[in-house]
């Protein structure tokens, strides 16, 4: 038998507390969702003032991370071109219609080697959607590093 890890609430909410921070820090509105390993929201919140489409592109983002085992940016450096007609991962956002996003944000959570969630950031442009999904990702890494797990936290994490 196979033991795994499970993500939970307050799990999220520390690594939602600590993007928040860093966006307030860079000075941007985030909206920021933490889905478990089947790509099921755990937490979502959106920063006052945060665009309303914020919500949905995020989940999106935890989604595709989760799900697909890989950060959302590299879907534009696939070997053969970014997800455009005629390359070879066109259509695979067609697959999930309004649940799969291949653009910068989305970041698998992974302990121990073990994809066990995804977090979505939305609301910034790419290189501030990736610090705050980075904070996120580096607050988790510090609470399970006392109890002797890793936690994967490169942006750019491709399983």
């Amino acid at each position: 038998m196979k033991t795994a890890f499970k993500l939970e609430l307050e799990d999220a909410k520390l690594m939602i507390e600590a993007a928040k921070k860093k966006a307030e820090e860079i000075k941007v509105l985030e909206t920021i969702a933490i889905v478990d390993d089947g790509g099921h929201l755990i937490a979502l919140e959106r920063m006052n003032g945060a665009r309303i489409t914020g919500p949905e592109i995020a989940v999106a983002k935890a989604f595709t991370a989760a799900g697909h085992k890989r950060s959302t940016h590299l879907f534009n450096r696939e070997p053969n071109g970014p997800v455009l007609p005629g390359n070879e991962a066109y259509g695979i956002q067609l697959m999930f219609p309004g649940k799969f996003a291949v653009f910068v944000g989305g970041f698998p959570v992974v302990i121990d080697g073990e994809v066990v969630g995804g977090v979505g950031i939305s609301g910034g442009n790419g290189e501030q959607d990736i610090a705050v999904g980075k904070a996120a990702l580096d607050a988790l890494k510090s609470s399970f590093a006392s109890q002797g797990y890793t936690v994967e936290t490169n942006a750019d994490i491709k399983l």
